[in-house]
This record gives structure tokens, sequence and C-alpha cells, in this order.
């Protein structure tokens, strides 16, 4: 008979603490997970402004992150003086990628950002609720609407339909969870939103990890009206509330009450009383709550002895401050409060005055499990100091960063799926947040086989699976060391029986590095000089440098292909059981590129500040997606897609950005437009496709780097020098 759920719940905590154990062993190491910035955000969304860099004269605020840490987002390197220790850089983080890598990346730290052990102020996460709904992502486009499915790797965030249902959702949630203690400092809390479906075996889970003494309230949010669907056939009282698990990470947790404004009905019937001055007033009970058995002090007051909730001294500072009022004697003293000194009255653990968002709300994003910024303002308040850091690790719509945000706290954001991402990105850029990091998971390949083929795995390994899975043969060990080359060979037979072969060289590039120009040239080398040579050379990439398609059409070279090796092909061959069953349906795809008109640059004659600046006019002129094949879609949408990409490609573009500075490492973009943006213009579904940046001046020629993020997250940059008259 297979165990109950309740059976299994201690083994599942326990190889949870296994899990977490091995990634906390490892951030020590060498080969520790780490975070590449893929951008420095200096919100600027409208064109008719100049952009932040210029307003902002580049004196970003400084942020303290730690006693004598000081850092300016404009230097991401640590500056070092003279036997002084390195300035550590703090920005505001939105990171894609699985949590469970971004926290260990957090937890290990790294050259320029020290760890975060033990510093985060408050983690708030609105985990999936193992509702088994499959969330798709819905596409809207000029004149026509697709619908994605979730890839594998954005399971986890849009769809909770895992193998073995609950006891899969707490195997997942529960090493995070160890690895957000680790997180929080001692004055630290964690509020974890959840419903019915799994809030109950959560909270065992947050017993065991946080300790049963540490929870603190079980918050009741009621998020919506009673459903009227009785005539729909329901049978059951409509479920209107979500839970939210509120634990502290020790007693010292850091702590601001909360209040809510006293209602009409209370002030007209308690505040009935006015003193000469004609200040309302009520009269409180002084009475000590429990009586003796709970220690409260007796002694007498106005010839009236009983146990009384304050101690004597305090008892008597009331009575010479004229706030102990006997109505007659004999009677029992009472305190008088002032209406105008009254804070109102403490929030409870019953949450009924923040409703869940409507259709017309202004906050609305279009995500499907966002929550209201009030909601998050309250946590924030009660649980986070000013200036403290905030961290939230299913991110969704964003409503945690744009509340810490708003209220002056540092924030920290993760979602694996890269619409919730997109969505992120647009909505603090729309606040006119400070500058912040979009950064991703180093190495996430090397994570994901790590997770599938052991801990012990070689890159050699991974690369033999790919050439495997694309059908290609490994070379020979003698001129294939590194077992990243294969080859495939065809042979054709013409109409008159003669045979001709062809023969293709193979390269499958390492997942922890970025395949571009120096590759590409190696891979064209080796197909004309190893073993004799080959017809062609396929060039199989994970990750690649952004300028990549710029690379491509300068080479020129019909001999050479560059394919995409599919981000989760780990999680599929994990999910799969192995290489032959996936044998067949992994499609390797091209890649997208981006191209742009000549960039026009002018000096300013006479700059609004009196400065020297310059113009940059910046127009997109194509965009060519990834292979749709590559995309998540049923052939209905594919067809759709494809008509778009056919007639208008720039309509593709959910996102672009400018960066008139670029040091060919860090993108900083001074300037953005986005699909919803109405501030450059009135259409919400199309980007604009120019840009006038303005900027401080540069004697001689500039680099400046264009990216763009088509509708399903895919990114592509032109880089270009540019000088005046351009």
């Amino acid at each position: 008979m297979p165990k109950s759920l309740l059976e299994q719940l201690p083994e599942i905590v326990a190889q949870g603490r296994k899990e977490a154990e091995k990634i906390l062993e490892s951030i020590e190491g060498r080969h520790r997970v780490s975070l590449q910035t893929r951008e420095v955000v200096l919100p600027a969304k409208d064109s008719a402004v100049q952009d932040w860099v210029t307003a902002h004269k580049r004196s970003v605020q400084r942020e303290v992150f730690a006693p004598g840490q000081i850092s300016l987002i404009e230097s991401p390197q640590p500056m070092l003086g003279a036997a002084a220790a390195p300035e550590v850089p703090w920005a505001n983080r939105l990171i894609y990628g699985d949590n469970l890598l971004a926290m260990a990346a957090l937890l290990a730290g790294d050259d320029t950002t020290p760890s975060l052990r033990g510093k985060v102020d408050l983690i708030y996460i609105d985990p999936p609720f193992d509702s088994k709904a499959d969330y798709r992502t819905k596409v809207t486009l000029p004149g026509v609407e697709l619908e994605q499915k979730p890839t594998v790797i954005e399971q986890f965030a849009y769809s909770d339909t895992w193998s073995d249902g609950t006891a899969s959702y707490l195997a997942m949630i529960t090493p995070r969870l160890i690895l957000m203690r680790e997180l929080l400092a001692d004055t630290g809390s964690i509020y974890v939103h959840l419903d019915w479906h799994v809030g109950h075996y959560v909270k065992l889970v947050l017993d065991e990890v946080f300790g049963k003494d540490n929870f603190v309230n079980e918050i009741v949010w009621k998020r919506s009206d009673a459903k009227g669907d009785a005539t729909q056939g329901s049978q059951h009282f409509s479920r209107v509330h979500d839970v939210i698990l509120f634990y502290q990470k020790s007693p010292s947790r850091h702590w601001e009450t909360q209040f809510l404004p006293l209602s009409e009905s209370y002030v007209t019937d308690f505040y009935k009383h006015k003193d000469a001055e004609g200040r309302t007033y009520k009269l409180e009970n002084m009475l000590g709550p429990g009586g003796v058995a709970k220690g409260n002090p007796v002694y007498e007051v106005m010839g009236v002895q009983r146990p009384w909730r304050y101690s004597r001294e305090r008892m008597q500072g009331l009575i010479d401050a004229g706030l102990v009022i006997q109505t007659r004697p004999g009677t029992v003293p009472m305190q008088k409060k002032y209406l105008d000194e009254s804070k109102g009255v403490q929030v409870g653990s019953w949450w009924d005055d923040i409703s869940m968002l409507r259709g017309w709300s202004a906050e609305k994003t279009d995500y499907g499990t966002q929550k209201p910024e009030k909601l998050l303002e309250r946590i924030i308040r009660a649980s986070c100091p000013d200036g403290g850091i905030v961290a939230d690790f299913n991110g969704g719509s964003g409503t945690t960063a744009a509340a810490a945000e708003k209220l002056g706290r540092r924030w920290i954001t993760t979602d694996l799926g890269k619409p919730a991402c997109m969505i992120m990105r647009k909505r603090l850029i729309d606040q006119d947040a400070k500058p912040f990091l979009y950064q991703a998971i180093g190495d996430y390949q090397v994570e994901a086989a790590k997770a599938t083929l052991g801990r012990d795995f070689r890159i050699g390994d991974l690369s033999n699976i790919v050439l495997s899975l694309y059908g290609a043969l490994p070379l020979p060990p003698d001129v294939n060391p590194q077992r990243n080359l294969g080859q495939i060979a065809s042979i054709d037979i013409s109409g008159a029986g003669s045979r001709k072969g062809s023969k293709t060289l193979v390269l499958a590039d390492s997942p922890n590095k970025l395949t571009g120009a120096a590759t590409l040239k190696k891979a064209i080398a080796q197909r004309d000089n190893l073993m004799g040579g080959w017809d062609r050379v396929v060039v199989l990439g994970w990750n690649f440098e952004p300028s990549i398609g710029e690379t491509i059409t300068a080479l020129n070279d019909s001999r050479l292909e560059v394919l995409v090796i599919p981000p989760d092909l780990m999680d599929r061959l994990k999910k799969k059981g192995g290489i032959d069953k996936l044998r067949g349906q992994v499609r390797f795809s091209s890649l997208q590129y981006l191209t742009i008109h000549p960039i026009e640059r002018k000096a300013i004659a006479n700059a609004p500040d009196g400065g020297a600046q310059e113009t940059l006019t910046v127009k997109l002129k194509n965009y060519v997606l990834l292979s749709p094949e590559a995309i998540n879609l049923d052939d209905a949408n594919r067809i759709k897609l494809q008509a778009v990409a056919n007639q208008e490609p720039l309509a593709l573009i959910e996102y672009w950005a400018v960066d008139p500075d670029y040091d060919g490492r860090v993108f900083r973009s001074v300037w953005q437009d986005y699909r919803g943006n109405t501030a450059n213009d009135g259409d919400a579904l199309r980007v604009v496709t120019q840009a006038l940046v303005t900027t401080p001046s540069k004697a001689g020629p500039r680099k400046v780097c264009v990216r763009v993020v088509d509708v399903f997250g895919f990114e592509a940059e032109v880089v270009t020098t540019v000088g005046f008259g351009a």
C-alpha cells in the first residue's frame, strides 16, 4: 500500500535538507553559481525627456550596503584604494532563472558583491499553489492573438502539474525554504502566500525549517467577494481567501505595528466625552487582563484595589498627567484616551480591507496571479526597516519590487518565466524606479547538467549528448580531446549511379561560455584543415554573444551554420528519462538577429543646461525571429506567428533599449521603449521604431549598442561605432 502524504513528509524534508546542504557546500568551492548582469536599467521611458544619465549628471545616489561599503551603480567593478577594502556595489536586482540557483548565487557572493547570507530583512513569496492549472502565455500581436505553452524550464512558474502531485510540490519548495532561512537576517521575517491546496502541508515544512516557536501568524486575506456560482453547479462554500504564513528567523525580528483608521461607528459609540478644551476622548479599562493569575500587579488606585495592567509608577504618571478619571467615588478608575492621539485600531490577522485587483485597476499587468500593492505595502512596512532588503523569489508580476521601490526599501526579485521578467522590467521602468540590474543565472546549463548527470559530470559528457541528439557521431579521441566534435556523412546517388559524399563537421560549444566570433573562426579553421577538411561546419551553441548576428553576417560564409541548442534540453532529458527517449524530438533552431539604419549623430549648439551635449537618432530596420519551431506553439499558432513575422517583423519586438556608451561588457540602457508604453506613442501593440537619445558630448567616435527583446523573451543586439556626420 503506498504511503500517505503525511507518512512521506519526513522523508521529503530530509531529502530537501540534503539538497540544500549540497548547495551550501558548493558555494564555498571554486565553481560556485554566479549571476551574469545582462543589463543595467536606467529608467527613461519618454523619448521627449533627456536621458537619465544626462538628467542626473551621472551622479547616481550612493547607497550603503554595509558599514564602510558604499558604491555607485555607475561603477560596477569595485574601486580599490591603497590599503582600503574594495567598495561593494549595491543595486536592486531582477533575476531571470531558477530561484534555487539564484539563491545559491546570492549566498555565494562574488568578486564584486558580498554574500547576502544573513543580510535579507524580509522575504515574501507567492509560490504556485499546486492548483493543477496549466498556465499559458497569451501573446497579443497586431491583428492576432497567440497562445504559447510554457517551456519545460518555465513549467515551475506556469504549470503546477508535477508527476507526484503535492509530494513533488513539497519536494520542490523544501530546499528553497531552507536557503531562504540562510539568507534572512536574525531580525528577518518570511511571509509565504498560499491557499487551501497546500497551505496546511507547507506549514508543517515551515515548522521544521524555521521552528514551531518561530511561527508568528496565520494571516487570512479575504481576496474576493463570495462567488455566485451555485447556479453553475458548485456544491461548496465560496472560496474567497488565501492564507499568508508569517515566520520569524528569531525572536529579535524587526516589527512595526500597523494600524487601520477607526470606523465612524466606533468613534460615535466610544468617543462620547469632551474635555474643557473641546477635545474628544473615550474612557478605557485599565484592569489587568487575567487578573492576579497572569501576574498583574495589585495595588490601590483612588480607593480601589485591583490587579492593574500598568506598574504603580506608570499609573502614577497617568494620574499626574490628568489621564485617570473616577466617575464617582468607589467606581473603578478609567483611562482617558483622546481621539486626536489615536493611531487607530491595530491590524489583526484577518485582512478584509484590501481588495483583489479588478479589471480596471491601474496596477493591472495582465499577469494571472498578480497581487495588489497594498497587500505588500502592509507586509513591508511591518517587517522591513527603512532601507532594508526585501526579496521575492517568485516575482511574478513584480508587485513586491514595485512596493519596495515606492517605500524606499532595497529589493531582489527572481522568476523562472521570461514573460514574468519582461512584465517586471516594464513595470519598474514605468514607475521611474531607481537604476536596477537585470541578471541571469551564470552557467545555468552546467547546473542543470549536474542535476541530471550528477555533480561529477564533465563538459565533454554534455557535448556528447548534444552531438548524439543532433545526429552526429563523435570524432576519434586523438583529434577530439575536448569531446565536442562530431561528424555527419551523407551520400548522394545520382541518376548515373555515381556516388558523391558530403561531410559535415559539427562543433558542440560549451554551456559555460558565450559562443561568438572566436568560436566561429576556430570552427571555420577546423572545417578547412582538420582530418583533410570538411564540406561544411555546424556550430551548436547554448549561449551567444548578443552581437552574434552581426558576426555571422560579417563572416559571410555559406559553409557555416550556427544553431541554438534548446535551453530546456537538460530539463527535457531528465523528464524523458534518457537520450533514446528524446532522440528525434529535439529541434536545433536558427538564431534571431537585428538590423538598424545608420545612426545619426549631431552636436547640440545651445544645450539647455549649458553643458556640451549631442543627440543620437537610432532607427530599427529589421528583426529576424528565432526559428518559430523553437517556440512552444501548436501548428495553428505557428502559422499566425509566421504571417506577422513576414508582414511586420518589428511588431514582434516587446522591448528595446539604447546604450550610447557601450563598454563591451555591461549594457546600460539609458533609453527604453516597450509595448504598452504610450509615453512615446499611442500604440500599445507596437514599439516606436526610432529613438532620439540626448547624451553628454564625447570627443571622437562612440560605440553604441542597441538591444531588443522579442515577445517570447529572446534577445538580439547591434553594436556600432558612430562618428560625427554618420
